[in-house]
């Protein structure tokens, strides 16, 4: 079983850490929703799919459906559209690509032997065949298509904000000067400050503010001195920046778990010989 005090340092680490990456995750999303990155990787991935990199074919006719997009952002062809919708169902996305490759009204088979690009031909031609030529199961096998690319996006797009949350985890460990080893240092010698971290929220008062303030985070004296320490404290903002990467829901949920165990203690003798009782009974 842990000691208090190595409990109480891994709360208040704990504690620090989800902090920055529920920073991070706000920033993150602020920054997602102002370029609208999703949207631009849903359309880059169609693009690829419908082999139309200029946005002037399929993808284009596509994307100018009214089930795709409400909006008038596709009508002019030498303008450079909005991204357009965050997310597109399936069902749409086949309805949509039927009646573009079908515009002038003829049949299925024709208009798929139409298409220009060979491989989107090949491939829409495959799934045609595959499903009998019966339209409702050419639907479906469309919509299949379109989810098991745009899962394969979703680990593309998971993989960037990994690398994203990092790069901003970095930038903030070094502005705010979040040093790990030496926040590991301090919180391990001055154990009443480890203890204090561990009572937020569930306390705040004058003194525990006058601690957290002389946490080792923030920037003080002069120039920094190129030694020695400056590679063990860029060190510290390496790992201080990793940690972000499990997640602000990580950390909050080994805060709950760390408390608690810290709160339930040792079970008294006279519990755990009842319990021993009890086991060796419905033997």
């Amino acid at each position: 079983m842990f000691s208090s005090r190595v409990l109480e340092l891994v709360i208040g680490m704990a504690f620090c850490y989800g902090s920055l990456a529920l920073i991070v995750t706000t920033f993150q999303e602020a920054l997602s929703a102002l370029f609208r990155l999703r949207a631009r990787m849903l359309r880059d991935c169609i693009q690829r799919m419908l082999r139309d990199p200029q946005f002037t074919g399929a993808a284009r006719a596509l994307y100018e459906h009214p089930l795709i997009s409400t909006r008038i952002d596709f009508a002019d062809p030498h303008t450079s559209p909005r991204p357009g919708p965050s997310y597109i169902q399936p069902a749409n996305f086949a309805l949509a690509l039927i009646d573009a490759i079908r515009s002038g009204g003829a049949a299925l088979d024709s208009a798929i032997a139409a298409v220009p690009d060979p491989q989107l031909r090949r491939t829409l031609d495959t799934l045609y065949v595959q499903t009998g030529g019966d339209v409702e199961r050419f639907q479906a096998a469309l919509g299949s298509w379109f989810d098991s690319t745009v899962e394969r996006l979703g680990g593309t797009y998971k993989r960037w904000q990994l690398l994203v949350s990092f790069v901003l985890s970095l930038l903030l460990a070094i502005l705010l000067n979040i040093d790990s080893i030496h926040l590991f240092q301090t919180l391990w010698r001055y154990p009443t400050l480890a203890a204090g971290i561990s009572a937020v929220p569930a306390a705040l008062d004058a003194n525990l503010l006058n601690d957290l303030a002389t946490l080792p985070i923030g920037w003080a004296g002069g120039p920094v001195a190129l030694d020695a320490g400056l590679a063990l404290q860029a060190a510290g903002w390496v790992i201080t920046a990793s940690t972000t990467l499990f997640g602000s829901q990580f950390w909050f949920d080994a805060l709950q778990n760390m408390i608690n165990l810290r709160s339930t203690g040792t079970k008294p003798a006279s519990v755990q010989r009842g319990q021993t009782r009890e086991r060796r009974a419905r033997r």
